[in-house]
């Protein structure tokens, strides 16, 4: 792949629900968890507490009086996760297109709170791999989203500041992180997220076929950026 026109912006890519139909996946995974236990979620819920708020575990433990902590939910979710990943997993209508013509102007990195292992399939399986400059997962830094260390970590890694670096994000957590970050955000909700706080995003578009060259220029503009503070 040649390299970008443009190297003073950036694109920061999340992965889960902007890039790959994975939340769907999620909520099944989670959904077998605590069906052990005679509870279930429904998605409006799920959307709710694990995808805006993330802190979905922490939710069900004390809202359903579960007899194991949050870091175990997420623990026994892991395994049922990954496998639904490598069974079902499917590109977001879009994603691969939208990759090849901003990578062919910008460098582009994946910022997700995912794990290096399940990444790595992802992108090997769709050959989408050499579209990004670097590829930051959880292992990478700190503090999850919303906290902004994955995206303070995606742009550092291709030498720009965030305000420099707009983020393509699906849901608020992952905006607040964003925003903290003092990066401008492009929204791109889906079934999931639809009725997430998207008041902190420069632009929210119905799909990727709506992420094109024109609209990261148009919203880095000036360089101005809304942020929240940590």
């Amino acid at each position: 792949m040649k390299q970008p026109e443009i190297t003073d912006r950036g694109v920061l890519f999340d992965l889960d629900g902007v890039l790959i139909d994975s939340e769907r996946l999620y909520y099944r995974a989670y959904s077998a968890v605590l069906a052990e236990f005679g509870v279930s979620v429904t998605p409006e819920v799920y959307g709710k507490e694990w995808i805006s708020a993330g802190t979905g575990p922490e939710y069900a433990v004390a809202t359903f009086d579960l007899p194991i902590t949050p870091e175990e939910v997420r623990a026994r979710k892991n395994p049922i996760y990954s496998k639904l990943l490598r069974e079902e997993v499917a590109l977001m209508p879009g994603a691969k297109q939208a990759l090849a013509r901003l990578a062919a102007r910008y460098p582009l990195v994946l910022a997700t709170n995912s794990r290096e292992g399940d990444v790595d399939m992802v992108l090997e399986r769709f050959g989408i791999r050499g579209f990004f400059t670097d590829v930051v997962t959880r292992g990478r830094y700190a503090r999850p989203k919303p906290a902004p260390d994955a995206f303070v970590t995606a742009a550092a890694a291709i030498g720009l500041p965030n305000a420099s670096c707009v983020v393509i994000e699906d849901a608020w957590k992952g905006v607040k992180a964003a925003s903290v970050a003092g990066s401008p955000i492009v929204a791109v909700p889906h079934e999931f997220t639809a009725a997430n706080d998207f008041s902190l995003c420069a632009k929210v578009v119905s799909c990727l076929d709506d992420v094109t060259a024109e609209l990261i220029d148009e919203v880095l503009g000036d360089g101005s950026v809304a942020t929240v503070s940590a």
